[in-house]
């Protein structure tokens, strides 16, 4: 079961259905709502008391009324149970992915405002990308914990980070305020690395080695 295909076929044809209101849109979500919880099954138990809150519907009688209806339009099978120790099923048709394709149905929708097909907007805001907003400085040592832990960085290395650079009152070089902390973060990480890198070298290199160390046995008994 694809819900959000028949979803979405099933508001195409709400679109066209003028017999609707919105308390039939309202409801039928909510009853939607509660087909996904039980997994799609060709019919479930409903509660009125929640359909009602769900679908913000104000009197009993509005429910039953709707719940008929929409019913007679065919976009659900109600068997009410007139018990009031058993409950009431309903299935949802599905009817609608069967009645042309989404996207022809779609399309026909916006032909009458836009002559060549969905407007632009629709696909801008659809697949645009979410972007962090820039911040000059985190809320606390938390959140750079999150952040390095998040990128596989090196716990130690977020507390001298965020120590460092509270310290300065989070200015590049002391001077220049950040403006991303984030990135400040990643370019920390990178002299980091390349720190770790040349200490733990090959023997051809001096980043490893102690300067106040000597690794010639000098015989000091030896005059100059």
């Amino acid at each position: 079961m694809n819900y959000i295909k028949h979803l979405n076929a099933t508001l195409v044809e709400m679109y066209g259905d003028d017999r609707l209101l919105p308390g039939h849109i309202s409801l039928y979500l909510a009853l939607f709502f509660y087909w996904n919880l039980h997994r799609f099954p060709d019919r479930f138990p409903v509660n009125r008391r929640e359909l009602m809150r769900m679908g913000k519907i104000g009197s009993k009688s509005t429910y039953h009324r709707l719940m008929r209806q929409l019913d007679q339009m065919g976009y659900i099978a109600y068997a009410p149970s007139h018990s009031p120790v058993r409950s009431s099923g309903v299935g949802l048709s599905r009817d609608w992915d069967r009645n042309g394709t989404l996207m022809e149905r779609s399309r026909s929708i916006f032909e009458a405002y836009c002559p060549t097909g969905v407007p632009a907007t629709i696909y801008r805001k659809t697949y645009q990308t979410f972007k962090r907003p820039l911040e000059a400085k985190p809320e606390s040592s938390s959140e750079v914990l999150d952040f390095f832990r998040e990128k596989g960085y090196r716990q130690e290395e977020a507390l001298k980070f965020f120590h460092h650079y509270q310290a300065i009152g989070w200015k590049a070089g002391g001077k220049a305020p950040i403006v991303d902390w984030r990135a400040a973060a990643h370019n920390w990480m990178l002299k980091a690395d390349e720190m770790k890198t040349a200490k733990g070298g090959s023997g051809t290199g001096t980043g490893d080695r102690d300067h106040l160390k000597v690794r010639t046995q000098k015989d000091y008994g030896e005059p100059l």
